[in-house]
This record gives structure tokens, sequence and C-alpha cells, in this order.
């Protein structure tokens, strides 16, 4: 008996509950949603620093070597001559160069200030993919429990249906009942056995999906809390102001403005000359063969200038191009105002859907207690013969049923009310 305990315990241990919390810290460090897109916000920090802005200098070293076998004949200025084959002769060369652009019609500066802008863009659309995250991590979260509640409701269909299959039973040996009843019974159990069955597979596949979600960190066999907490204190004038402002959707689309307006702005600075300087130190050596006046010369040296470049005219690509950044900007603010407009709307929908679903939910559970009732009494009249099999049936349909509606109604109210938040953008910012 110690034995089976034991096991018993191993069993009850081995079923590993993740709380809500957990299951968002999990899904934070492991998902690989989130992982890339924290990797992509790297990148675009990256750009933004100083190696990338264009303001520092650019260096470049050269260094060659050149071996040459030339069949020379030379004719001097005092009429010698000199015929040589096979003459040898080799060059070396190394240099540092430097370049530094002085102006550049303001470019710089403004593509400087759109990487920065486009840092914060990815940094939101990193935010966006853990909004879009959280809400799948939820909807897998809650369909486990929904399913973990559905289980057990449909385990104690069963055992239920098994005592009217030994009291059927029962009855049948000592003459009070046909075999029908019987029958009839054996049929049900096979039903509550098959639902339960495919409820349990399905059960079992929710969590697989739950479990990639959270970067398949999971055991195999682990448990969620069926607890659910609404914030029904939330207000809905406040939340649909903050949607205007904080909504991460709107965010970018002022962020693709400011970037637009940076675009027209560098386009423009190419209509600019622009001014650099370059500096550079050379050494060269020339061994050369018998036909040169020179047999060896080494010469090394400085050598700087200013350069400035203008392009007067490319054949209207710098016009076209800073054309099309105009009507970009444009169409940016435009996409804006539709956002502002689908978002009220969309919160609106979403509101409204929430409090209906809070009232659904209330109703069901008014409605377990009837069902409840109802099947409580008409168990204790089955058992004295006042009701039959088939109403004794019904009354227990109706009990799962109603079990089964207010299981769904909890977790829609609740995803719900995710939703509202991630449609205000505060789904980041409480405690949930």
């Amino acid at each position: 008996m110690s034995c089976l305990l034991f096991f018993f315990g191993i069993a009850i241990h081995a079923q590993e509950l993740i709380t809500a919390k957990q299951a968002i810290e999990l899904a934070l460090e492991h998902n690989y949603g989130i992982q890339i897109a924290n990797h992509s916000v790297a990148v675009a920090e990256n750009n933004t620093g100083i190696l990338n802005s264009g303001y520092l200098p650019t260096v470049t070293g050269n260094a060659g070597a050149t071996y040459n076998i030339d069949n020379t004949e030379a004719e001097f200025s005092n009429g010698e001559t000199t015929v040589l084959n096979g003459a040898e002769s080799n060059r070396y060369n190394a240099s540092v160069s430097l370049n530094y652009t002085l102006f550049d019609g303001l470019g710089r500066r403004y593509n400087y200030k759109r990487l920065k802008e486009a840092y914060q863009l990815t940094e939101l659309q990193a935010r966006e993919t853990i909004e879009t995250t959280m809400i799948q991590l939820f909807s897998m979260y809650y369909s486990v429990a929904e399913l973990s509640e559905n289980v057990a409701a449909l385990e104690e269909t069963l055992i239920i249906s098994k005592e009217r299959l030994t009291r059927a039973g029962y009855q049948f040996d000592y003459g009070q009942s046909t075999k029908l009843e019987v029958l009839n019974a054996e049929v049900d159990i096979n039903n509550d056995s098959i639902n339960l069955i495919n409820i349990n597979q399905q059960l079992k596949n929710t969590k697989r999906d739950l479990n990639v979600v959270l970067g398949n960190q999971l055991s195999d066999t682990f448990d969620v809390n069926t607890d659910v907490d609404f914030l029904l204190q939330l207000n809905k004038e406040e939340l649909l102001s903050k949607a205007k402002a904080n909504n991460v959707t709107l965010l970018q689309a002022e962020k693709n403005i400011t970037i637009s307006e940076f675009d027209i702005k560098t386009n423009s600075a190419q209509f600019l000359p622009t001014i650099g300087l370059n500096g550079s130190y050379g050494w060269n050596k020339n061994n050369n063969n018998a036909a040169s006046f020179v047999a060896v010369s080494t010469n090394t040296g400085l050598s700087g200038g200013v350069n400035l470049t203008w392009n007067l005219f490319d054949g209207g690509q710098t016009i076209t191009r800073a054309k099309n950044a105009k009507i970009n900007l444009d169409i940016q603010k435009l996409q804006k105002e539709q956002l502002l407009v689908d978002i009220e709307r969309n919160f609106n929908n979403a509101w409204d859907d929430y409090q209906n679903r809070l009232v659904v939910y209330s109703v069901q559970e008014d409605n377990i207690k009837t069902a409840e009732n109802n099947f409580q009494r008409t168990q204790e009249k089955f058992k004295i013969g006042q009701v039959s099999s088939i109403e004794f049936r019904q009354a227990q349909l109706n009990l799962l049923n109603a079990e089964l509606s207010r299981n769904q109604a909890k977790y829609n109210a609740k995803l719900s009310e995710l939703t509202v938040l991630q449609l205000s953008g505060e789904l980041l910012n409480v405690e949930l």
C-alpha cells in the first residue's frame, strides 16, 4: 500500500502547474518570434551608432609590388646603343589615404536622425510582436484551461453514467426493469467515453500548441491555472483616450511620418554641393634595369587637398526622388488618419463585445445553478422510479452542456478583455 501511495505521489507532482505569469515570463525569454524581434532591435541600435553615422573619416591603406623581365634596346643621346635581354626591374609602393566630408548639404545629419527614428520604429515593431505573441499565448493558455475544465466535467458525467449502469444492472437482476434500461445505459457510457477520449486528445494537442509559443520549454505533462480574475474597474473613455495615444500600430504610423519627413530633407540635401578633405602619405621604390638613367629611386611624401563636388544635373533623378518623398509623406499622413478611425471603431467593438461576454458569463453562472438543482432533483426522483432514464439522461446532458457553456463564456470574456487592453496599448502595463 505504501508503494502505491509513493508512486501516486510521483504522478501528482509530475503534473507541473504553470501560472499565467510564469507563461508570460517563459514566452518573453524563449519565444522565437520575440527573440527574432529583439535581434532586429539590436541591429537597428547598431545602425544608430557613430560608426554608421557618416561623420567619421575613411582611412584606406594600399600596397603593391611589380616585377618585370624585359628585352630592351636603348639608344642614348650620345649615340651609344644598349641591348638588354631578360632585364629585370621591380617597383614597390605603399600609401595611407584619408578622406573626410566637411559638408554634404546636411544629408548626413538628416540621415542620422532618420536612423534614430528607424531604431524607435523597430522597437515599436518588437513591442507589436510581443503584444501579438501575448494574445496568442493567452488564447492557447485559456484554451488549455477551458479544455481541462471540460475534461473534468466529462469525467464526472462518465462516473454518473457508470453508476446508472450499475443501478440498471441491479434492477434488471431483481426484475425491476427491462434489459432495455441496461442497454441504454451502456450506449450512454460509450458516448460519454468517446467524448472524453476526443477532448483529452484535443487537450494534448492544445498543450503542444501552447508549448510552442513558450519556446518548447515545458515537459509533456503540465497543468494551467483555471482561475480567472477580471479587471472590472476598466474605464471606457480613459482606455479610448489611451488607444489614440498609445496604440502600437498608431505609434508606428507616426514614426513613419517622421521618417518620411527626414527622407524629404535628405533628398533635398542632394541639390547642394559636397565639400571634402583628402590626404595621403606614400612610399615608392623603383629598382630599374640597366637601360634607365636612374638605377634605384625611392620617394616618400605627404599630399593633401580640398575637393568640391556638385551634381548640377543628373537627368532629373534627384528631382523625382524628392517629389516621390513628398507624396509618400502625404500617404503616411492619410494612413494615420484612416488608422485613427479604424482604431476607434475596433476599440468600441471590442469594448461592447467584452461587456456582452461578461453578461453572458454571468448568465451562464446562474444557468449552472439551475442545471445543478434540476439534475439533483431529477436524480433523486430517478432513484425512486418517478422519472424515466430518458428524462434522467436529459437532465444529465443539460448540466454538462451548462458547464461547457459556462467554461467557454468565462475564457471568451477574459480574451475579450485582453483585446481591449491590446487596442488601448495597455496590454503590457497591467498585472494579468
